[in-house]
């Protein structure tokens, strides 16, 4: 990951804070990327995540990173769907919350991404984990088998550097406690980069997407041919 520099902190805590607005996004935004013929026996990929998954400023949610991941998966032919289960401005607790409904169906592939808000509201550590962790549990009670995929994130240092420091901790820790195939940092290329994000300076534009959705496909690749 390229280093930023000074400038691209104030970035960061720009998102942190527009992934926190309600009021600036949209109450929610759950699609599929491709809508599969009922007789289809594809499997399930649900990314659960905020505004970063939803797609929040693109001209369609299909060029967020959930469906720039469902390109790579047609092009490689795989039998796989992915549904974005995004929610502008959802927080650990937010997720904790409507889990349990999202689960109604069928789950193959779960891809985690939330704790960005809790990061920026300076919600307890201890308490993120608890919800990411509850969150885990409710996929692997209701389908044991599905495959799970954590996308992290971090805090600048302005948080406090122990703070900083334990969030970024959270992640790498759930992954290894759950076996969960981790990826550091979602927005590695992309944080902090003016041409890649949209006017706000705040989220991927859809070039951005792009990147993001080719990185996190990097990482799942593996997992959906039973690599990982």
């Amino acid at each position: 990951m390229h280093k930023l520099k000074i400038i691209c902190l104030i970035t960061t805590v720009l998102f942190l804070a527009a992934c926190g607005d309600k009021k600036a996004a949209p109450a929610e935004v759950s699609v599929t990327a491709n809508k599969p013929d009922s007789s289809s026996t594809d499997k399930t990929v649900l990314f659960f995540g905020d505004s970063l998954t939803a797609g929040y400023g693109l001209d369609d949610p299909s060029q967020a990173f959930p469906g720039v991941v469902q390109n790579k998966i047609d092009e490689a032919k795989l039998h796989f769907k992915v549904v974005n289960a995004g929610v502008s401005g959802e927080t650990s607790a937010g997720g904790k919350a409507r889990i349990a409904w999202i689960l109604k169906q069928k789950v193959d592939v779960f891809v985690l991404e939330l704790g960005a808000n809790d990061g920026l509201r300076g919600i307890p550590v201890s308490e993120t984990m608890q919800n990411l962790q509850s969150i885990v549990d409710a996929v692997k009670a209701k389908y044991p088998a599905a495959k799970l995929v954590l996308l992290g994130m971090q805090v600048p240092p302005n948080m406090g550097g122990k703070y900083a420091y334990s969030f970024k901790a959270i992640f790498p820790g759930l992954a290894t406690k759950n076996n969960m195939t981790f990826m550091p940092f979602l927005l590695k290329d992309v944080g902090g980069v003016s041409s890649l994000n949209q006017k706000d300076g705040i989220h991927p534009t859809a070039e951005g997407a792009k990147i993001v959705g080719n990185n996190v496909w990097q990482v799942l690749e593996g997992v959906l041919l039973g690599k990982s």
